[in-house]
C-alpha cells in the first residue's frame, strides 16, 4: 500500500467549487444558514457528525456510538488509497465534527485541507485483531461522547467472538491447531481461530526468498487478504488458501466480517 500513487491533483479545483457551495448556501441568513450552522456543530442534540474515508472506520465509528455516519469511499473500490475524492465528498468533511482516516490513506489529510473543515482529523488503527478492536472503539466513544454505547456494543462484541472462537477450534482437523501463514492484514483471522501462526506475509509481494522460507514451514492454511490478493500465495506447498474480508457492509455492522470469517476457517478445516 505504501506504493500505492493516489491522485490529488483535483482536489485543489474541489475546494474552489466547495467554497462556492458554502457561501451559496449561507446568502439570505435565513432558516437554510442556522441549518448549517447545526449541521457544523453536530445536529440531533449534540451528536457527534463523523465523516468516514471506508465502511471499515465507519463500523468503527458505529461501534463507538456514533450515528450519523458518512462514508466517502464507495464499496465498489476494491482498493480504497485509490479513490479520488468527489465534490460531494468535501462537502461532507465540511460539515464533520470528526473525519476518521487510516494511515495507508493518504488523502484525507488532504481531503480535510481542501475543504477548509474544522472537524477533529482522527487516525485509526484499522486492524480486526480483538484487542485493537476494543481499544479503538473505547477511544471514539471517549472522543465521541459515547462511551456508554460503546461500552454495549463491546460486551456484545465479546460475546460473539467469544462464541465464534469456540466453534472455530472445535473444527481444528483431529483436534490439533493447525499451522498457518497469515498476510500482515488478516493475522487477526488466526487468532479468532486459535490457529498456530507460523509465518506473515506483505503488504509487498512475496518474494522467492519468503516463499522458499514459508513453504519450509508447512502451513496447513494461508490466510490471503480479498482487498490485497495477488493468487496463490505459496504455489505447490499443499496449503489450503482462503480469502479473509477487512471491510465491512454498507449497514457498518463489524460483527459479520467475524461471522464471514469463522465460516470460511471452518470449511477449510474440514468442519460445517
Amino acid at each position: 500500500m505504501a506504493r500505492t500513487r493516489v491522485r490529488f491533483a483535483s482536489l485543489l479545483a474541489l475546494s474552489a467549487a466547495l467554497t462556492a457551495l458554502v457561501s451559496g448556501c449561507g446568502d439570505g441568513g435565513g432558516n437554510g444558514d442556522t441549518a448549517s450552522k447545526d449541521d457544523a456543530t453536530g445536529p440531533r442534540g449534540g451528536k457527534p457528525v463523523v465523516v468516514v474515508t471506508t465502511t471499515w472506520e465507519g463500523a468503527f465509528a458505529k461501534a463507538a456510538g456514533a450515528e450519523e455516519v458518512k462514508v466517502i469511499v464507495p464499496q465498489s473500490v476494491h482498493h480504497a488509497p485509490d479513490y479520488d475524492p468527489k465534490p460531494s465528498d468535501l462537502a461532507a468533511v465540511g460539515k464533520a465534527d470528526f473525519v476518521l482516516y487510516a494511515p495507508f490513506e493518504p488523502y484525507a489529510a488532504k481531503i480535510k485541507e481542501a475543504a477548509g473543515s474544522k472537524a477533529e482529523l482522527i487516525e485509526v488503527d484499522l486492524d480486526n485483531d480483538a484487542d485493537k478492536v476494543r481499544a479503538e472503539v473505547a477511544k471514539l466513544g471517549k472522543l465521541f461522547g459515547t462511551e456508554e454505547a460503546a461500552a454495549r456494543w463491546t460486551a456484545s462484541f465479546d460475546t460473539e467472538y467469544a462464541k465464534l472462537s469456540k466453534e472455530v477450534q472445535g473444527s481444528w482437523p483431529g483436534g490439533k491447531s493447525p499451522a498457518v501463514v497469515s498476510q500482515v492484514f488478516t493475522a487477526w483471522s488466526a487468532k479468532l481461530a486459535g490457529a498456530a501462526p507460523v509465518g506473515t506475509y506483505g503488504p509487498e509481494a512475496v518474494t522467492p526468498a519468503q516463499l522458499a522460507e514459508l513453504s519450509r514451514k508447512k502451513p496447513a492454511l494461508v490466510l490471503d487478504n480479498a482487498h490485497m490478493s495477488t493468487g496463490t500465495v505459496l504455489p505447490d506447498s499443499g496449503a489450503r488458501q482462503i480469502e479473509i474480508v477487512n471491510y465491512p457492509g454498507a449497514d457498518l455492522d463489524l460483527l459479520p466480517v467475524y461471522r464471514n470469517a469463522a465460516v470460511e476457517l471452518k470449511k477449510a478445516m474440514g468442519g460445517s
